[in-house]
């Protein structure tokens, strides 16, 4: 789908000190079926960005459209909703649950769409299909940094979302270990979903369907 999501003239400012400008009326449209990659300097606003899409956060001034229909960034509750079934998050630091386990933090984010029985085993057909059928009841502490991520693409799309967010999703890992995690990134690619991750790796980078460029708080040019 064309425009699927559509951001105009985005801008976000933090005030601490003194006003400080991350992102200054960006605006650019994302189609489904692509893989998006977002490059830059530190501080040149992908993680920003991310988190604007992702509805974790609201943009300073500016406006967010899904299919054509106007975000309402006042009602939370709705955006909430919208995120727990449209919108499946990777972060660099997997942010994984500690104190429960693989199996337990995969199933837990489909219990909103879901009764706890059919959580549980979409959850274990998805850690099976990914290579963790034997990890299942192990803790993030007893796992390696790339089963730590594997169990947070897990989650990232037991609901089937519509939009894969990843910000630096292999920044942490061994080089091998990357290639790995961003293989299994790369197989979410469906004609009915949307795929934005955010690198420094350009050779990572060059892999997606259209290369992002951003400085100075906006997409200075693309590649495709």
């Amino acid at each position: 789908m064309n425009n699927f999501l559509r951001l105009n003239n985005i801008s976000k400012h933090f005030n601490n000190e003194k006003k400080i400008k991350v992102l200054k009326n960006l605006s650019f449209s994302f189609n489904k079926g692509k893989m998006y990659s977002l490059m830059g300097p530190s501080g040149s606003g992908k993680s920003t960005l991310l988190n604007l899409i992702s509805l974790i956060d609201k943009p300073t001034l500016g406006s967010i459209k899904f299919n054509n229909e106007l975000v309402n960034l006042t009602n939370n509750k709705k955006n909430d909703i919208f995120r727990a079934k449209n919108i499946g998050i990777v972060y660099q630091q997997n942010n994984l649950l500690p104190d429960f386990t693989a199996l337990e933090n995969v199933y837990l984010a489909n219990l909103s769409i879901n009764n706890k029985d059919s959580a549980v085993n979409k959850a274990k057909d998805l850690l099976k299909k990914i290579g963790l059928s034997n990890r299942l009841n192990h803790f993030p502490s007893q796992l390696s940094g790339g089963e730590c991520q594997r169990v947070a693409i897990a989650r990232a799309i037991i609901n089937d979302p519509e939009i894969i967010l990843a910000d630096e999703p292999t920044g942490s890992l061994d080089l091998n270990t990357a290639k790995e995690i961003f293989k299994l990134l790369e197989n979410q690619k469906k004609p009915n979903r949307l795929i934005i991750f955010a690198t420094h790796n350009r050779f990572f980078a060059n892999k997606a369907d259209l290369l992002l460029e951003m400085s100075d708080g906006n997409i200075k040019s693309s590649y495709a």
